[in-house]
């Protein structure tokens, strides 16, 4: 059998992962609106244990299998907790390196969303900086692939990890996520503040979104506004519910300022 083969057999039958999990939803807050752009599917334990203790289960020998169970997951527990009846999209989280065929490994996904009754273009798929890209050429194919069929695409942890300009310059995603240790303390540090500005002017060149994860505090939160940062994530508006579609909190001065 050969290796395709062997990645196909995971993809299709799950057989490689011997543990379950399920997911909570935290929203992507659009300031101009005050409601949630979309909400990011995250893994938890089948009983809201943390993200680390699914991922520390995960090895190559099931990863392909893990990164099908994760977009079957998010897609039939967002469904069941009601997001459809918002105007929301769903952000879920994917591995490049899980990814050999990018039409291929997107059947399963596919499937679900149809068995769901969920719209393929309200998916968002995210991959994070902070997984090593052996081959970018072929992340940039699947961001092609995913763009051509109507997917939105995003660079999660922007600003850390394994690459950061270099990347935009091989691909452009429709959103990028700015690490959220470029936000904390933003408020009190001018170079974070001057970073922040040049990528999104960058950015709005390009024609890509940024979003802002992380979010604490309202200093924070007042020199994104500044900057003109729209997109907003963080546990200042919301903390993950664990397979439920949480309530987007405000403050009546945010609500005003988003009028």
């Amino acid at each position: 059998m050969t290796d395709t083969s062997r990645k196909c057999d995971g993809c299709r039958k799950g057989d490689a992962l011997d543990f379950s999990f399920s997911m909570a939803f935290q929203p992507i807050v659009d300031l101009h609106t005050g409601s949630a752009f979309a909400y990011e599917a995250l893994v938890r334990g089948r009983d809201g244990q943390s993200a680390q203790s699914v991922l520390a289960r995960v090895t190559p020998a099931n990863r392909y299998a893990f990164d099908q169970k994760c977009r079957v997951k998010a897609i039939e527990t967002a469904a069941a907790a009601g997001l459809l009846d918002t105007p929301a999209k769903l952000s879920i989280n994917f591995l490049p390196n899980a990814v050999y065929e990018p039409k291929a490994c997107i059947q399963l996904t596919l499937q679900t969303a149809k068995a769901c009754n969920f719209p393929t273009d309200r998916l968002i798929f995210e991959f994070t900086e902070n997984e090593e890209m052996v081959d970018p050429s072929h992340v940039s194919r699947i961001v092609d692939c995913y763009k051509k069929m109507g997917f939105g695409t995003a660079l999660d942890d922007f600003g850390a990890g394994y690459a950061g300009l270099n990347l935009l310059a091989r691909f452009q995603p429709d959103i990028i996520k700015l690490d959220m240790e470029l936000i904390r303390a933003l408020d009190a540090s001018l170079p974070k503040r001057l970073i922040i500005d040049a990528v999104a002017k960058l950015c709005a060149k390009l024609g890509i979104s940024v979003i802002a994860e992380g979010i604490e505090t309202d200093a924070e939160l007042n020199a994104l506004r500044e900057i003109g940062i729209r997109y907003i994530q963080g546990f200042l508006f919301a903390k993950p519910a664990f397979e439920a579609i949480p309530m987007v909190q405000m403050s009546a001065q945010d609500m005003a300022l988003s009028a």
